[in-house]
């Protein structure tokens, strides 16, 4: 190919991709449907993210995928009659080109396998939520919540409830919310409105509560009703504490961003999210580490079975750690963050077990804080009941990440230059490293990266729809 054919071609591509964005725009805005290429999220996606999108195709289907294949798909879909749901136009494009030479046959094709979504049930009603705490946590959630704000997606931010209100701290907050050392620049506009302290993010009014209580909040007196309270504090773990909430005019769920104690519920999406029901009130989302490894622990047992094993979680530091020597009631975790690993526990295993009952008992875990910001990984030494070997355990993991119900949760990669840093961002609960899987008889070792901040967050914004009854199917199924 002459140097001059390949600015051509990314000329075309980029043209083609510029036509996309309006009419992913349109479906998401009027018709709540949210379109993905191999589970990745288009919307508000930029031209070049486009176009890398189709560019790692080859990762899942083993061959390349062009925007040339995609573009009819989606302008088809834009003249359509849709009821809200997520469609993956890379799985719909692959399964249609693999059977057809041209575009005739698409509109009866896309018919045929959208039959459940053609004219079907409206949108939900709008549904509320309030972020309690707005920490790292609760600011990639209200990044999250606000991305997918739009007629067709009904869970709205409707407030945020900190502590403090001394001068400024309005200001501060939102400059909090716009740049983020880690995960980069806020994706749109945030204007503050002082006077009603409230902050307007993309065209969404969020009500800024000051208050030391959930006993101190009125929701109701903001036009709030019937909302969720994702607690992201951690104050609160147990259903004494976390049900201080429900006492607030206003409120009528709770959703924990760590893992529960005593009775609650801990659920890690797309493994046991069906134990939620809608009379639950209080609900955790258990942890980062914990939403990282289940889903894959899950694969291994139904195909393999676990029959016992050791996760050791290799994590980034957290806030509750000292960036400098000084005093902490943890053992070792008084030691500077920054400077030093440290060895500590962690529950993810033992956790484990309350979304897979199966693997109770079977597995031991220990952790070792490192003086990363950001993306951790899980280093999953299994003894398995039937024997493997690396290829064979690669091609299934691989298969999982790409056509499972588990594909939200679980991706893959073999490169071999990959680092940390290279998984901000990722959507998926954990990424399984292929290139470093250690398969001998019945033993193996996995690698598993997640960034525990955005990988767990959107973990939790699926368990916030589940619990609001606004789960979206998935198309193709």
């Amino acid at each position: 190919m002459s140097p001059e054919k390949h600015r051509l071609d990314w000329q075309i591509s980029q043209t083609i991709a510029e036509s996309m964005s309006p009419l992913i725009g349109k479906l998401y805005r009027q018709a709540g449907v949210e379109i993905l290429l191999f589970g990745k999220t288009l919307i508000n996606a930029t031209t070049i993210d486009i176009i890398k999108a189709h560019k790692i195709a080859s990762r899942y289907i083993g061959e390349s995928l062009s925007l040339e294949q995609t573009i009819p798909l989606l302008t088809s879909l834009a003249e359509m009659t849709l009821s809200p749901c997520k469609i993956d136009i890379g799985q719909l494009a692959h399964r249609y080109w693999q059977h057809h030479d041209d575009a005739d046959a698409m509109q009866d094709y896309l018919h045929t396998a959208l039959v459940e979504a053609v004219n079907g049930e409206p949108m939900n009603q709008p549904k509320d939520v309030v972020l309690y705490g707005f920490g790292r946590i609760g600011r990639l959630l209200a990044r999250l919540l606000i991305e997918k704000s739009g007629p067709g997606y009904p869970l709205r931010l409707r407030a945020i409830v900190v502590r403090g209100g001394k001068d400024g701290d309005l200001e501060k907050r939102a400059n909090l919310l716009r740049r983020d050392s880690v995960h980069g620049q806020f994706n749109g506009s945030i204007i503050i409105d002082s006077e009603r302290k409230a902050l307007i993010a993309n065209g969404n009014y969020i009500q800024m509560i000051y208050a030391n209580s959930p006993q101190e909040v009125d929701y109701s007196h903001y036009g709030i009703d019937d909302a969720l309270v994702v607690d992201n504090t951690g104050v609160w773990r147990d259903s004494e504490g976390l049900s201080r909430h429900l006492a607030s005019p206003g409120a009528s769920k709770v959703l924990l961003t760590a893992p529960g104690k005593g009775d609650i519920k801990n659920v890690v999406f797309g493994v046991n999210e069906s134990v939620i029901s809608a009379d639950d009130t209080i609900i955790s989302a258990a942890s980062c580490t914990t939403n990282a490894i289940t889903p894959i622990l899950k694969a291994m047992h139904d195909q393999y079975g676990v029959l016992s094993g050791h996760i050791e979680t290799v994590h980034s530091y957290t806030n509750d750690q000292n960036l400098i020597d000084n005093f902490h009631k943890g053992e070792r975790r008084g030691r500077s963050a920054s400077l030093n690993m440290v060895l500590t526990s962690t529950g993810a295993a033992k956790a484990v077990a309350k979304a897979l009952p199966e693997l109770a008992g079977k597995l031991t875990g220990n952790s070792i804080r490192v003086p990363t910001p950001n993306v951790s990984m899980v280093v999953a030494n299994l003894n398995l009941a039937k024997s493997v070997d690396k290829e064979s355990l690669n091609h299934y993991l691989r298969q999982i990440a790409t056509h499972s119900p588990l594909s939200a949760q679980v991706d893959y990669t073999d490169s071999t230059e990959i680092v940390s840093s290279d998984l901000v961002g990722s959507r998926h609960a954990g990424v399984v490293d292929g290139a470093a899987t250690i398969a001998q008889g019945n033993r193996c070792v996995l690698y598993v990266w997640y960034d525990n901040e955005f990988g767990y967050s959107c973990q939790v914004i699926h368990c916030m729809e589940q619990m609001m009854g606004v789960r979206y199917k998935t198309y193709p199924q």
